[in-house]
């Protein structure tokens, strides 16, 4: 599950068993990513509003299936399986598609874009690889690029934050050897009008 002590949901008490009673799904069960945060509950709850606002909130403009994709694709320009497992899922899921979905997955894996993106979510690609791999690279032309295709500052910063984002979340499980062990994969904190509303469904 980790390679650090966690608490499980059932010996939980105090905040941290509010924090789990908040981001939990069926069940009780609450994702991996989750419990690593366990014995600093105010890292979970950071962790946590991060997410819910980033990926997961009514005022984004982007579409959320494209979103994900995003984050599916830092993941695995970082080679976080956890994170691909759980997303990939996620995404499926918002497509409700089978073609379209693995479509993208094997686009996404050969980095050939344009053959299944239009111009403008492919530049978002190439920006979101940049930004991960090289950020130290990335310039103003890039976002220049990004505005020139079509996105709007407030959508290029929704870009910038997902990928921000994920590369967190994939060093978080990285860095401590979170699997997907008993998770339940693809489920999200999905109303998006309600910033305080974690749990997954």
């Amino acid at each position: 599950m980790s390679w650090i002590t966690i608490i499980p949901y059932k010996e939980a008490t105090g905040k941290l068993k509010k924090l789990y009673d908040r981001v939990k799904g069926p069940n009780n069960n609450v994702d991996n990513i989750m419990l690593a945060h366990s014995l600093r509950p105010h890292s979970m709850a950071g962790h946590m509003a991060l997410y819910k606002n980033v990926l997961h909130n009514s005022e984004n403009t982007i579409p959320k299936w494209f979103l994900e994709t995003i984050g599916v694709y830092v993941s695995k320009l970082n080679n976080c399986d956890y994170c691909i497992k759980h997303h990939s899922k996620g995404l499926e899921k918002l497509l409700n598609n089978s073609q379209e979905f693995n479509n993208i997955i094997v686009n996404l894996q050969s980095h050939l874009f344009c053959k299944i993106f239009d111009n403008k979510y492919e530049k978002a690609l190439n920006y979101s690889k940049l930004l991960t791999l090289n950020p130290e690279k990335v310039l103003k032309a890039d976002i220049d690029e990004l505005i020139k295709v079509g996105f709007s500052n407030g959508e290029v910063l929704e870009i910038n934050q997902v990928v921000a984002y994920f590369n967190y979340a994939n060093r978080t499980v990285l860095g401590l050897g979170v699997n997907t062990n008993d998770d339940i994969l693809g489920l999200s904190p999905n109303d998006i009008f309600n910033e305080k509303s974690w749990n997954h469904q």
